[in-house]
């Protein structure tokens, strides 16, 4: 009988590998078995009890992450809001107050708003010879006006308007920056001269109306460029500009294109008095006024006449007239050459060896000083003269930053008993010596101005008061005055005419009636225009003072638009300010 052969092993191994795949394939399927979440939540919560190689076990850690996701999700934002309502609140800062005070000015105070610009008066001048200072010989009336042409002195006037349309700067750097209208009217309050500013437009105004049609001042003769440098010079202290809508703009404009083309292209200016006293006076004029305008055609003018000044200075660091290369100091010519250094050091503008010229121009004087004052010069072998130059020295000393000088102390003591009265204006620590009182005041007010405090305090209840009196007016009602603003209402104009009769060398044969003083005694007299220009310009610029160069010791940052002249504390841009308005009337 046969025996059943054995079941082979190759078959029994693939039963076993055949039961193991369909217990994989099973367990996979469970993975894709739609689940309630309950059913999930039972079988994962098993799974995780059960050993880790199992399939139940990584079933279960699948589904968790799976849950895991969602939940991150929810927990994470509520998480944050729950900190950030947990944090504590930052209060808000509490509001910067601050107290503003707005000081009425005087009521004396009038300061005319700019009206538009009136018809050309026409031309009622009668020009006569004069001088500035020192004899120059016989004067010679002129017995009829020169002829005036229509026709525009400049071969390309056109270019010239630029400088109407310059606006010149509301805040101005150095010395200068007072003259805007806001710091105007604070100084003329804080000095109770509110009343002088309306002196002072009516010399501006009589001025304009003594213009000839080229832009000049005087007569056709040698002072022409002075007297315009000077009128320019009284425009300009007041801050009116060659803007052409407003009283005075085309008034200051042909006044500079005047200057500019009697320059020329060379480096002197075409008129010129017997010492060219005209020269360094046109000089100062232009650089105040580019300073003021920017003008570039000003700038190449200024540049190049400033160039006979620097090459005129001498050893001893001052001028002779005409700018000659001698040992001699003149102190009355060398004043106007140091204004006019510093104006043009001032405007920016620059000329090889002007740097040099104004360090040194800081001893100009030095060499006129003996004693406690300044004399008329020095010739080489020592000061001599009569020292009514010395408020020249001094002023000019103060303006090239020489104020903490021994010699300007020791000045300004001397000039303590001086005093401001047509009456009595011999009555002078140089007596009768000095023949120019209005030339004289005219920088000894600023000296005294630049000393500040009761030294300038008691000489303004001098000084103020005398030259509002002097003027001699010519009222606007129904016409009389001939001056028409350019709202078309006539206004008041005005002027002055020194006390001295030896002032630039007065004779009788100006015409012009005026009134001089000898010991107190009145005598009439006569004048010329262009002692008459000369003299109101001297007289406008001192009641000008308040405003026209701040005190060089006490000079402050303006680089800020209206910025007060007083440091003031500066409040954070990004705090809440609170303004709380007050009212006070000065006293």
């Amino acid at each position: 009988m046969s025996e059943e052969p054995e079941q082979p092993v190759e078959e029994v191994q693939n039963e076993e590998e055949l039961d193991e795949s369909e217990r994989a394939y099973r367990e996979m399927q469970k993975l894709f078995e739609e689940l309630s979440f309950r059913e999930r939540w039972r079988r994962m919560m098993a799974g995780l009890k059960m050993p880790h190689d199992t399939g139940e076990y990584k079933f279960a850690r699948l589904q968790l992450q799976r849950l895991s996701g969602p939940a991150v999700a929810v927990a994470v934002p509520l998480i944050t809001v729950i900190i950030l309502l947990l944090l504590p609140r930052r209060e808000a800062p509490p509001p910067v107050t601050a107290a503003v005070e707005i000081v009425e000015p005087p009521e004396d105070i009038d300061i005319e708003e700019p009206p538009p610009d009136p018809p050309e008066p026409p031309d009622m001048l009668e020009p006569q010879d004069s001088d500035i200072d020192g004899p120059v010989g016989d004067i010679t009336p002129v017995e009829q006006p020169a002829e005036v042409s229509n026709e525009p002195v400049s071969a390309k006037p056109a270019e010239m308007t630029t400088v109407a349309n310059v606006k010149s700067p509301i805040v101005m750097p150095g010395i200068m920056a007072s003259r805007n209208p806001g710091q105007r009217g604070r100084a003329l309050g804080k000095w109770g001269a509110g009343g002088g500013d309306a002196t002072v437009m009516r010399a501006l105004r009589w001025l304009k109306m003594q213009q000839k049609s080229d832009g000049s001042w005087g007569d056709d003769g040698q002072f022409r460029t002075a007297l315009t440098g000077m009128a320019i010079l009284t425009y300009l202290a007041h801050n009116e500009t060659p803007a052409p809508d407003t009283e005075f703009g085309p008034t200051v404009e042909r006044a500079i294109r005047f200057l500019c083309d009697s320059l020329g292209s060379g480096e002197y200016f075409r008129d010129k008095d017997g010492n060219n006293y005209s020269h360094p006076i046109g000089v100062y004029a232009l650089g105040e006024a580019y300073a003021m305008t920017k003008n570039p055609l000003v700038k190449s003018a200024v540049e190049r006449a400033v160039q006979p000044i620097i090459r005129g200075q001498n050893p001893a660091n001052g001028w002779e007239y005409k700018m000659a290369p001698t040992a001699r100091t003149d102190t009355s010519y060398s004043g106007w050459c140091a204004q006019a250094i510093k104006a043009v050091h001032a405007s920016g503008a620059q000329a090889p060896g002007l740097d040099e010229c104004y360090e040194k121009a800081k001893h100009a004087f030095d060499s006129t000083f003996n004693g406690d004052h300044f004399f008329y010069q020095n010739t080489g072998t020592g000061a001599n003269g009569h020292p009514g130059e010395t408020p020249i020295a001094t002023l000019c000393m103060q303006l090239l930053e020489q104020y903490a000088d021994p010699k300007v102390r020791q000045a300004m003591g001397y000039m303590d008993a001086c005093t401001y009265d047509f009456e009595h204006w011999e009555n002078q620590p140089w007596g009768s010596s000095g023949p120019s009182p209005v030339y004289y005041w005219y920088y000894l007010t600023q000296a005294k101005f630049q000393v500040g405090g009761a030294t300038f305090g008691a000489w303004n209840k001098m000084f103020l008061p005398e030259l509002q009196k002097r003027q001699q007016i010519i009222k606007g009602e129904g016409g009389a005055s001939g001056y028409m603003d350019l709202n078309g209402k006539y206004r008041d104009i005005g002027w002055w005419d020194s006390p001295s009769r030896g002032e630039a060398f007065r004779s009788n044969k100006g015409g012009l009636p005026c009134t001089w003083y000898q010991g107190g005694a009145a005598t009439q007299g006569s004048t010329s225009l262009d002692c008459r220009i000369m003299d109101t310009t001297l007289c406008a610029l001192q009641l000008m003072v308040y405003y026209r160069f701040l005190p060089t010791s006490q000079q402050v940052d303006t680089s800020v638009a209206g910025a007060d002249v007083l440091a003031k504390p500066v409040v954070k841009k990004s705090d809440d300010v609170k303004v709380q308005v007050t009212r006070k009337r000065s006293n």
